[in-house]
C-alpha cells in the first residue's frame, strides 16, 4: 500500500496562501492541511483532511480494492520496472547480431554446455582417478601415498562392517591410486 500521509505541497514553491482548505471529511469544520488521493485512477487530484481523517482515510483505503489477484500481480511487476516494456535478455542483440555474433563464454544465454563444462566431461583417465583420491594437479608421489593411505583405512570393507558400497569405494581408490602412480613415474 502506498504512503498517504503527507504534508500539503503548499508553500513548497515559496507560495503561501493566505485561505486555509477545510477539512474534505463529511461534517467536519478543521483545517485541511494534509492530502490523500481520490482514487487508484486518480493519484494527482486529492482530498484535503485534518489530521485525524487523513489518519481515518489511510487506515481504510486499499490501493489494489475492486483488483483481482492477477491484476494485482500484473500491477507489482508493472510497478517493478518502473512501468517500461522490458525485453528477454540477448532478444535485441540476436536481432541485430544474430545469435552467432554474441559471444557466451559462461553459457548464459544458451541451451549449449559452456566451456568449462565440456572440459569437465572431458576429462582424461588420470584426472578422473585424481578426483577419486580427492587431490588436484600438480601432486607428488608422497602427497598421492599419504591420501592413499588415508581413504584406504575410511573405505575399508573391515572398518565398515563388510558393506558393499564401501567395498566398491575401495576398489575404485585402488584403482585411482594405481592410475595415478602410474602417471607419475619416470
Amino acid at each position: 500500500m502506498r504512503t498517504l500521509d503527507r504534508k500539503s505541497a503548499a508553500g513548497s514553491r515559496g507560495h503561501h496562501h493566505a485561505t486555509t482548505r477545510s477539512c474534505d471529511w463529511p461534517g467536519c469544520k478543521g483545517a485541511g492541511e494534509y492530502r490523500a488521493p481520490r482514487s487508484r485512477e486518480q493519484l494527482n487530484f486529492f482530498f484535503w483532511f485534518c489530521l485525524d481523517h487523513v489518519r481515518q482515510y489511510n487506515a481504510s483505503w486499499n490501493y489494489y480494492e475492486g483488483m483481482s489477484d492477477d491484476e494485482v500481480e500484473a500491477d507489482v511487476r508493472k510497478d517493478t520496472t518502473w512501468n517500461r516494456p522490458t525485453w528477454p535478455m540477448g532478444f535485441r542483440l540476436e536481432g541485430i547480431l544474430g545469435s552467432d555474433r554474441v559471444r557466451d563464454d559462461f553459457g548464459l544465454f544458451s541451451d549449449e554446455p559452456s566451456e568449462a563444462e565440456r572440459k569437465k566431461k572431458a576429462l582424461t583417465p588420470w584426472e578422473k582417478a585424481l578426483n577419486v583420491l580427492g587431490l588436484s594437479a600438480p601432486v607428488t608421489v608422497a602427497a598421492v601415498k599419504a591420501r592413499y593411505k588415508e581413504l584406504v583405512k575410511r573405505h575399508h570393507p573391515d572398518a565398515n562392517g563388510g558393506s558393499l558400497a564401501a567395498e566398491e569405494k575401495f576398489k575404485q581408490i585402488n584403482q585411482a591410486y594405481h592410475v595415478v602412480m602410474g602417471g607419475l613415474a619416470p
